[in-house]
């Protein structure tokens, strides 16, 4: 069975599992594991892998609307270089400090391929979870949507610079927190736009009607990928934006407090997953 059957079948088991991270005592945990073949393309740095692998569990992080405190990593590789180990623990720390918080270290293990496990704590007091939406609230998106897609297409094509680039996220800390006690409901779209509505749907009971021309999507992919654009922009995921249901008059409050844009690119409505009218495939990224 694929990751999605697996958890479903997990859910009774598990009392923290639904949202983005479990949330214990006001301590937000979440971890991750990435690996080469099926999260690195070829030509990823391992500064790159160190700042992506991290930044993924930090924005998890940002999805309940917490504070990021403190990350760390298990490195597992066919054998160890000083350059690539060295790298990886740069690109790691930075990713941390960017959004205040810190890189304290990890595991070192050998492995036939180079896999990377991560784990980052946080502290909330009032966290957003996915259970929230009401009908009648806005839709909202942090950043853009597209930006993991053209930076394949940039592997794919040998502009191996221009894809770590792409690849080396912001995780949405700053809008995660400016949100906290203003979203009603929020994930991150590491799965797909689409795949996150349907799943903030599942949680909530209610639905989405969103607006083709309202998608925010990366000038990037229209550089690397113009006909599969919007596509891409909706299906692909890897963006590590927010996605997020809040009341009109809140939305206002938060001005500009989030570091980044914020698009409305939609409402929420009583049932279905509509894009201009028509409905939205539950398509995604899905780990086999």
């Amino acid at each position: 069975m694929d990751e999605r059957a697996a958890l479903a079948m997990l859910s009774d088991e598990l009392h923290h599992a639904g949202d983005d991270a479990a949330v214990i005592d006001g301590c937000v945990l979440t971890t991750d594991m990435l690996h080469e073949t099926t999260d690195f393309p070829r030509g990823t740095t391992r500064y790159t892998a160190g700042w992506r692998a991290v930044g993924a569990s930090l924005s998890d992080v940002a999805a309940m609307g917490a504070e990021a405190v403190a990350a760390v990593a298990v490195y597992a590789a066919p054998e160890f270089d000083d350059e690539e180990l060295g790298a990886f623990v740069r690109g790691a720390s930075e990713v941390c400090g960017a959004v205040g918080a810190e890189y304290v270290g990890g595991d070192l293990d050998t492995h036939e391929e180079f896999t990377v496990a991560t784990t980052a704590l946080g502290r909330v007091e009032e966290p957003v979870l996915r259970s929230g939406a009401v009908v009648g609230e806005l839709l909202c998106v942090t950043g853009t949507l597209g930006r993991s897609a053209a930076g394949l297409e940039a592997f794919e094509t040998g502009e191996r610079d221009r894809g770590n680039e792409l690849f080396r996220f912001t995780p949405r800390v700053e809008a995660g927190r400016a949100l906290a006690g203003r979203a009603s409901a929020m994930m991150d779209s590491s799965d797909g736009l689409a795949r996150s509505l349907h799943q903030l749907s599942e949680a909530s009971g209610c639905g989405f009607a969103i607006e083709r021309e309202a998608l925010p999507i990366d000038d990037a992919l229209y550089e690397f990928a113009p006909e599969r654009a919007e596509e891409l922009a909706v299906t692909f995921g890897e963006d590590f934006e927010l996605v997020f249901t809040i009341p009109d008059e809140r939305l206002e409050a938060v001005g500009s407090g989030t570091g980044t844009p914020i698009s409305v690119i939609g409402e929420t409505t009583g049932e279905g997953i509509t894009m201009d009218g028509d409905p939205l495939a539950d398509r995604g990224y899905t780990h086999e």
